[in-house]
């Protein structure tokens, strides 16, 4: 269950994220001072997942499709020519949840709010102002220029059937497609060339690593498997069937003379979901500092006497021990992780790495009382007296002993080598998309770069710098992975100018301070 009620943020702090326009930056639109060049906007259609459809605050409502990258593209593309009408297959509300048949979907709750305890902390949670009145049974009439599906990886966009209500509950079609598909049997590729677009922009892949990352790297690196069909959920997508299937869909789009923009895939360990609870979040004051570091020496010091129980030579014994002699200081320290048991590391712990990372979700009152270090219970401490009274554990008191080891589950935290998989097939599905975009003629926008700059410092605009920090940064929306109605803006607005530079256009950018951010609303369950 999503946990996501952890983060106080202060209210002076969320000045900077208010819903209104920051500045008023009217732009001309005289219809002969802009030019769309080469390009032909006169029907654009956007293919890709959630990150294209709007979604945000762990939902898909009106306001986050209105407010999506696509949308505003295509009233900036009005600007330069005589554009048809962008549709959206709107949600019925501004609640996010989706029903079947009249009952909840499970997993598709209403958005998240950011509320107030009345005491100036605030955190998110579900919002419950307006029940979800989006029942997917009911199937919107088309086309829709706007083709994103939230939760779409890759190879989902050529699956037919992939809108078929039949499949939904166990997992074998998209509920958000269900809604717009043209019929059961098509499939979101072909629904987007049956409209003939004469422009379009694909947004696809972030979800063929995102599951894998968000899931603490729970799913399987499917690198040589070839079959698609197999995939879980939470897997990484081998590169060569994500360049085939990219190359595919690039190939049927502009098939038939259309222009576009390919955009690329950032790097999801530099999204707000894994940076926003340091891996030092584990403050100790001396005494408590001084206790774990006893408690973690107890542990090497009988598992090193165990191991010579059993035959090791001292040297040895005590050479594979030593790495959970753990050593801890008064201030910030670096939270335990369990491992996969191994020869290497027996007891399968260890302290986290530098660049590890721990997901937005965690439980952050757990890590108050224990997880992420050790539960002293009062077995626990009763094998600890033994010891300092010069006593020998039993083995079963040994393992009471290895037992308060509380370490962070695997579902919570990136580790170096997950990190170390998830960025590898990054860089070649990029590599893919480049080379595409390359041999296409086609314009490319690489968003690693630009989400990294957010990351990194963030994005300047005239009335001050949207970040990657959560709630605060203006950039991502509540679920630390999608971003606001701003970071969409700011999307767009790079992407009209590779659009500019490939095709010679001038459309004109948006002023991102007119777009909002994140809603306050004590509505809440």
């Amino acid at each position: 269950m999503k946990n996501y009620r952890f983060l106080a943020v202060g209210l002076l702090a969320l000045g900077i994220v208010s819903c209104e326009p920051d500045l008023d930056n009217p732009i001309d639109e005289e219809g002969n001072v802009y030019s769309n060049g080469e390009a032909n906007f006169t029907h654009y259609v956007a293919l890709g997942n959630s990150l294209t459809a709007g979604y945000a605050d762990n939902a898909l409502y009106i306001t986050g499709q209105t407010n999506s990258y696509p949308n505003i593209l295509a009233g900036q593309f009005a600007l330069t020519q005589e554009t048809d009408e962008f549709t959206i297959p709107y949600m019925n509300d501004n609640a996010g949840g989706l029903l079947l048949s009249g009952q909840q979907l499970p997993g598709f709750n209403n958005r998240l709010v950011l509320a107030s305890d009345g005491e100036g902390n605030n955190s998110p949670s579900v919002y419950t102002g307006m029940a979800a009145t989006t029942d997917i049974t009911n199937v919107l009439e088309g086309p829709f220029s706007n083709m994103g599906v939230p939760g779409a990886k890759s190879y989902h966009l050529g699956v037919e059937g992939y809108g078929n209500v039949a499949g939904v509950q166990a997992g074998l079609s998209n509920p958000y497609f269900v809604r717009f598909a043209s019929s059961p049997q098509t499939s979101v590729i072909a629904d987007a060339l049956a409209q003939n677009p004469t422009f379009f922009s694909l947004w696809i892949g972030n979800n063929d690593v995102l599951g894998y990352a968000t899931s603490g790297g729970t799913g399987v690196n499917q690198t040589g498997n070839l079959n698609p069909a197999t995939y879980g959920s939470n897997d990484i997508t081998d590169p060569q069937v994500f360049a085939q299937v990219y190359s595919g869909l690039v190939e049927s789009l502009t098939a038939s003379g259309a222009g576009g923009v390919l955009i690329n895939i950032p790097d999801v360990t530099s999204i707000a979901f894994f940076n926003t609870v340091p891996n030092n979040a584990l403050q100790l004051d001396a005494q408590t500092a001084a206790s774990l570091t006893s408690y973690f020496g107890a542990v090497s010091q009988v598992f090193a006497g165990g191991l010579m129980a059993q035959g090791v030579p001292q040297e040895q014994a005590m050479a594979l021990a030593a790495q959970y002699a753990i050593t801890f200081n008064e201030g910030p320290n670096r939270f335990i992780i369990d491992v996969p048991v191994t020869q290497a590391n027996p007891l399968g712990f260890r302290q986290m790495t530098a660049d590890e990372l721990i997901q937005l979700q965690v439980d952050q009152s757990a890590l108050a009382s224990g997880y992420g270090s050790v539960n002293l219970t009062a077995e626990v401490q009763q094998v600890l007296g033994l010891l300092m009274s010069g006593g020998t554990p039993t083995a079963a008191q040994a393992n009471i002993l290895f037992g308060g080891v509380n370490g962070l589950d695997d579902a919570d935290v990136l580790d170096s080598t997950e990190i170390s998989e998830i960025q590898t097939a990054t860089t070649a599905f990029n590599q893919t998309i480049a080379a595409v975009a390359n041999a296409k003629g086609l314009a490319m926008v690489d968003a690693n770069a630009l989400l990294n700059d957010v990351a990194n410092g963030g994005v300047a605009y005239d009335a001050g710098t949207v970040t990657a920090t959560y709630a605060t940064g203006g950039a991502f929306s509540l679920d630390g992975v999608h971003l606001t109605p701003r970071g969409y803006a700011i999307v767009a607005n790079e992407i009209i100018e590779q659009i500019n530079t490939t095709y010679g256009a001038t459309v004109p950018k948006v002023n991102i301070g007119q777009y909002g951010t994140i809603t306050l609303s004590n509505d809440v369950q």
